[in-house]
Order: C-alpha cells, then sequence, then structure tokens
C-alpha cells in the first residue's frame, strides 16, 4: 500500500496497480494474492478457511448488535466504528472453548469481552460522563436499567467546546445470533440544561423479553446540543456524542 502525492489523485485500476480514497488519503496497492479457487479447496489453506469462516460469523454478529442499537447509533459512532466492533466480536468468538476450530461462535463465546465497548472513539463515555451509574439487567423480568442519582452536569459531565445542553441515552437490546433476530428498547431523558444545577435523578428501563435465555446488552450515552436562538442544534452534528456496552449477561 502506498500513498499517492501530487495534485492529481487517481481512482481506479491501472495495469496491475488499483488507486482508491480511504480516510487515510488517497492509496494505491498491487493486485495480487493467491486464487480463491485454491484457497476454497487446497488443504494447505485449511487455517485460512477456518479464520475466514469465523472472522465473517464476527462480521454477521457485529451487525447485528449495530442494527438492534441503531436507534443510538444514528449520533454516535465513528468512522471506524464497523471494523472496531468486528475485531471485538472475533475476541469473543475466540474464547469460545467448546467448538471446533473454524465453528466458533458467539453464543458459546465470551460476549461480555463486548463490555466498555466505545462505539465512538472520539467522544468516549468513561472520559465524559463522571456521575456515578448503576447498570442492572433483570432476565427474569426483562428489564435492562440504568440509576443516575442527583448530580451537577457541569460538575459530571465533560462537554464539548460549544455545549448548552445534552441529554443521557440508553438501549436494552436481547439479540438472538443464530436466528439473527432482536429485541430492543430504548430510553432517553429530555434535552437538559449544561449548568451548576443539579439534576433529578435518572431512572431508565428498557424492556425485553422476560426470560430470555439469548445475549442482552446494555448501552449508555450522552448526546450533546447547542441551543441557537430558541432552537436546539445537535452539536457538531454528534461528532463527540459517547456511547457504549456499559453491561452485558451472555445467557444461558
Amino acid at each position: 500500500m502506498a500513498r499517492q502525492k501530487g495534485i492529481i489523485k487517481l481512482k481506479g485500476t491501472i495495469g496491475d496497480i488499483t488507486f482508491y480514497k480511504t480516510q487515510d488519503g488517497h492509496l494505491a496497492r498491487e493486485k495480487g494474492g493467491i486464487d480463491a479457487s485454491r484457497i476454497a479447496s487446497d488443504p494447505a489453506f485449511q487455517r485460512t478457511r477456518e479464520n475466514g469462516s469465523e472472522f465473517g460469523r464476527a462480521g454477521k454478529a457485529g451487525k447485528m448488535l449495530r442494527t438492534a442499537l441503531r436507534p443510538l447509533l444514528l449520533n454516535s459512532a465513528d468512522g471506524r466504528m464497523v471494523s472496531r466492533l468486528t475485531q471485538a466480536m472475533v475476541k469473543v468468538i475466540q474464547a469460545d472453548t467448546v467448538s471446533e476450530r473454524g465453528l466458533r461462535n458467539v453464543i458459546d463465546g465470551e460476549a461480555e469481552l463486548l463490555f466498555g465497548f466505545e462505539f465512538n472513539i472520539r467522544g468516549k463515555l468513561g472520559t465524559t460522563l463522571f456521575a456515578p451509574f448503576v447498570a442492572t439487567i433483570d432476565r427474569v423480568a426483562g428489564e435492562i436499567t440504568v440509576d443516575l442519582a442527583s448530580f451537577i452536569p457541569t460538575n459530571m459531565i465533560a462537554a464539548p467546546s460549544g455545549t448548552t445542553h445534552y441529554k443521557i441515552i440508553s438501549g436494552g437490546a436481547e439479540i438472538d445470533f443464530e436466528a439473527e433476530t432482536y429485541v430492543v428498547a430504548t430510553s432517553e431523558t429530555a434535552i437538559l440544561p449544561w449548568d451548576g444545577t443539579a439534576t433529578a435523578p435518572i431512572n431508565q428501563v428498557n424492556a425485553v423479553t422476560a426470560n430470555s435465555t439469548k445475549p442482552l446488552f446494555l448501552a449508555l450515552g450522552v448526546e450533546f446540543y447547542q441551543e441557537i436562538n430558541g432552537q436546539m442544534y445537535p452539536l457538531k452534528n454528534g461528532a463527540f456524542n459517547p456511547l457504549s456496552i456499559a453491561k452485558v449477561d451472555s445467557g444461558v
């Protein structure tokens, strides 16, 4: 992989060189690699096929989680979140000590490894929200809950420059990775002033299926706003809104 320089940037393929644009700029790479049919059948590439199968499973699982949490992710994700989540799912799958290599999966892995995953690397929950919170997953009742005691916003929320208001958001997701289905519920506060006045206690309960045996996830985040002439606008299009996996219960 090489970086393109100069005034004119190329896109497409010339000979064996492919020119393309990424977040890192305009790049170029030489065409190459092993024939796909050989990878699919040659015994020498058995490990490659196994790794590819599990990587594909990780990508599909990551997509399921993203789809379930889409209402929260619309304003709280960075451009490389998809690849980072896939990498995290690979680690979950590799923690499966039951299945054979190549057949390892999320259900038999360790979904708890997703705890603390940050969907927006530019605005992390751990360096934004300092108000103590209690995250609870009640599998029997089917309630995924977050509680925050009263706090002073300017003391307990590190807000980006220009912030005048904010809201706390959360979501509870029950995901069946095998059937590729999910149940999700989300909650949010009103848009609150980011000032020195103590808030009321915050309690958000996200209801999923009672007595579910599927993995359950709690996502918690903050959205920032700027008030201009009485209207609320997402601050910098949500570039610094944090959203994180605050609790995981992998199921039974």
